[in-house]
């Protein structure tokens, strides 16, 4: 059975700092590219922080992040991780981790993939 799982969120107060974790389960963790994306309450889905996979591991990210969040994997334990720091109230969100069977394309302002797997999310509320 294929599984993503996130983890790490919380209840933090705005400059501090979580980190996330997506883990996963019943496919070949390396081949694949991974983001994080979120949804924050009445707004749309946002894509924030991509990794590829097979090997190349080129990171992005959104306007919005860069300079704050960084992605990694470990491939070994089959898992993703966000670090999130200097986190701000508009960070409040539900935080998901997606599988891509291709890289990260970026056209039309955003990156896209081929997306294969994605998890059930993680809440992410920053106090002010």
């Amino acid at each position: 059975e294929v599984q993503l799982v996130e983890s790490g969120g919380g209840l933090v107060q705005a400059g501090g700092s979580l980190r996330l974790s997506c883990s996963a389960s019943g496919f070949t963790f390396g081949r694949y590219a991974i983001g994080w994306f979120r949804q924050a309450p009445g707004k749309e889905r946002e894509g924030i922080a991509f990794i590829n996979g097979g090997g190349d591991d080129n990171t992005y990210y959104g306007d919005s992040v860069q300079g704050r969040f960084t992605i990694s994997r470990d491939n070994a334990r089959s898992t993703a991780y966000l670090q999130m720091s200097g986190l701000k109230p508009a960070d409040l969100a539900i935080y998901y981790c997606e599988a891509a069977s291709a890289g990260w394309v970026y056209f039309g302002g955003k990156y896209h993939g081929d997306i294969a797997y994605w998890g059930q999310g993680t809440q992410v509320t920053v106090s002010s």
